[in-house]
């Protein structure tokens, strides 16, 4: 259901959004490999993020983003003073300081490269095996978004998560 682009509802969901900063970097070199903690990936048009396991051809899932903010939400909800390291929930990339749910259905520039938001990032079955009981529900809302990569480019932790309001400066 598309919103009126006149509702209040709209306006709100068009409200500028502070930028976020990538705080942490990595891949999945395979499945259930350990993941690769890097300082600077780079990003293919249409493919995603070279050296990781999820690089392909026309994907939705290209990338994986989450919350540092949504990493502390977890452990809290298992009962941990101590946020969740990132990469037990294998996600791509953490960044500080964005809601990226502010990011739905929105461009956004991460270094060089440009990326589309292409869904919410659900938790797998293996969040119970590695976060113990309860770790399943405790990821349900806070697993970050999936990203789809539009425009080349390098991205490196410190670098700004900005969205992209006017398409036309990106392109």
């Amino acid at each position: 259901m598309a919103l009126n682009p006149h509702s209040t509802l709209a306006k709100l969901f068009a409200a500028p959004v502070r930028p976020g900063r990538v705080i942490w970097l990595g891949l999945r070199p395979e499945r259930r490999a350990p993941m690769t903690l890097v300082q600077a990936v780079e990003l293919k048009t249409s493919r995603g993020i070279v050296g990781d396991r999820y690089q392909s051809p026309g994907g939705n899932r290209q990338v994986t983003l989450i919350g540092a903010e949504n990493l502390s939400a977890v452990a809290a909800f298992l009962g941990s003073n101590e946020p969740i390291a990132p990469e037990n929930l294998r996600r791509n990339i953490v960044v500080a300081g964005i809601n990226l749910l502010a990011l739905k259905d929105q461009r956004f520039q991460m270094g060089d490269a440009l990326l589309e938001t292409s869904g919410e990032c659900h938790p797998c079955s293996r969040m119970e095996e590695i976060l113990g009981v309860g770790g399943y529900n405790a990821m349900r809302g806070q697993g970050g978004i999936t990203a789809k990569v539009l425009r080349d480019g390098r991205a490196a932790v410190g670098d700004l998560v900005t969205r992209v309001d006017d398409l036309t400066k990106a392109d």
